[in-house]
């Protein structure tokens, strides 16, 4: 689940960028707590959002976890945890929304527990690929807790009212099928194949025009709770913006001459 990369490094957080193609890999490294974030890794995954929404060689954003589970959810242990409990809360929402705000795709590649906080990690990406035996749950109701990093917001507007509160209220644990069914999961994938299946699924998506995508992207996030007249104003300003790039026309080209476009998101304004 973690290719190439060294468990020797202790670092809370790996990071693994491939030159080639532009997709880094963000790998959660505290298997002993099952990759619960604690206060450092919270400021990691702050720096490496921020990051990664600077560097312009990016193309893709793949998120996961060592050890054989993705993230068990904030480590409320007991350390790190000084200050009031709202200002830790208004960082740990800013990682929120600067995974939802991020231009690039980002897929959560899933193994083990998902849970809590850890699990709307997974749901805050545009794609989420699983392995059979992985385990979800809204955790948050059994440690006296509400919804946080999210998951009050994205839960209905995936699933549906109901089903987001039986999955709040009752803190079920459910199997990768299940939460594949409620559309919860984009794919469930064997162990086995689920590396190769990310880095190609993360190739695909770093390969498509940058521009376009990340248009897309704020588009279909911004307008779920808008009105279709809002929504047809933003495409139109969206659709400006892509047909001043360079990788419009080189689109139109590649499909003439059957072709694969390479694209480049560079701007190309006569």
């Amino acid at each position: 689940m973690t290719e190439g990369i060294s468990m020797a490094d202790q670092s809370p957080l790996l990071t693994h960028t491939d030159k080639a193609t532009g997709v880094r890999t963000l790998t959660l490294n505290r298997p002993h707590r099952k990759n619960a974030v604690d206060g450092e890794l919270w400021q990691l995954l702050h720096d490496a959002l921020s990051g990664a929404g600077q560097d312009p060689e990016l193309r893709a954003l793949v998120i996961t976890g060592a050890g054989g589970d993705f993230c068990a959810g904030a480590d409320i242990s007991g350390g790190g945890r000084e200050g009031h409990p709202l200002t830790r809360m208004r960082f740990i929402n800013e990682v929120a929304l600067m995974l939802h705000e991020l231009a690039i795709p980002t897929v959560a590649k899933v193994d083990g527990v998902a849970v809590g906080a850890g699990w709307n990690l997974a749901l805050g990406c545009d794609l989420v690929v699983s392995t059979p035996t992985a385990r979800f749950s809204q955790i948050f109701a059994r440690r006296a807790l509400s919804l946080d990093f999210g998951g009050s917001w994205l839960l209905p507007k995936l699933v549906g009212m109901q089903q987001a509160k039986r999955l709040a209220l009752l803190a079920e644990i459910i199997g990768a099928e299940e939460a594949k069914s409620l559309g919860l999961v984009t794919y469930v994938v064997a162990v086995e194949e689920i590396d190769a299946f990310v880095t190609d699924l993360a190739n695909r998506l770093a390969a498509g025009p940058p521009v376009a995508l990340a248009q897309s992207k704020a588009l279909l996030n911004e307008n779920a709770d808008r009105t279709l007249r809002d929504a047809l104003a933003s495409e139109a300003r969206a659709q400006s913006i892509n047909f001043a790039t360079a990788d419009t026309p080189v689109a139109f080209q590649a499909f003439v001459d059957k072709t694969d476009p390479t694209f480049t998101g560079e701007w190309n304004v006569q």
